[in-house]
């Protein structure tokens, strides 16, 4: 009995230790697969987002192709992607945040690749921006952006993703890596011009 007595307590030790490491075990190898089975997600994802070609973005519908940027978003790593377009949407279709934390809104615009976003409807993602108390706004279009539009993206510090830098999206590159290239990529007036007839042929 003195024995016992005097060994129970380190069994007991033994055994609590024995449960926690299993513990921390089972909860490192739930993690471990829980990353993994992330990381396939992300490179299906990124697979399937660089097979989509915009004549095949062109083909969709509103709703689709709000459903692709919430997709894309969540391939480059952006969490608590949401799709909140539709009717009373506030004047945002796409609601999330970015990988470094900070909150996004996106408007997008599903538009013949002849036609042009109007800076009237930059205004209304300003207001959705403040709406939403988002951090950054993001316009989203499978078309190109007017100068006014443009300019006024750039003065308020709006992401305008125009149709070159959407095929660069969805062919790979991050959505961070498209606001170092802001407000470039359409060209002059005689590439725009080139750029238009081309579309509409």
């Amino acid at each position: 009995m003195a024995f016992w007595s005097t060994i129970w307590p380190y069994l007991v030790g033994v055994a609590l230790v024995g449960g926690v490491g299993a513990a921390g075990w089972w909860m490192w190898r739930k993690d471990r697969a829980a990353r993994a089975s992330d990381r396939r997600w992300r490179v299906e994802e990124a697979v399937k987002a660089g097979h989509r070609t915009l004549a095949e973005v062109d083909a969709m519908t509103g709703t689709q192709f709000e459903e692709l940027v919430a997709d894309l978003c969540r391939r480059d790593g952006c969490t608590a992607v949401r799709r909140v377009g539709g009717s009373h949407d506030n004047g945002a279709d796409v609601v999330g945040c970015l990988p470094d934390g900070r909150a996004m809104v996106i408007q997008c615009k599903r538009y013949a690749p002849s036609s042009a976003i109007a800076s009237r409807e930059m205004r209304d993602l300003l207001g959705a921006k403040v709406h939403f108390k988002a951090d950054v706004a993001i316009f989203a279009t499978t078309t190109r952006f007017s100068r006014p539009s443009e300019a006024f993206a750039l003065e308020h510090g709006i992401l305008a993703v125009h149709r070159d830098h959407l095929g660069m999206w969805n062919n790979g590159a991050s959505l961070e890596s498209l606001i170092n290239v802001n407000g470039r990529g359409q060209g002059d007036q005689r590439h725009r011009a080139r750029w238009k007839k081309t579309y509409r042929a």
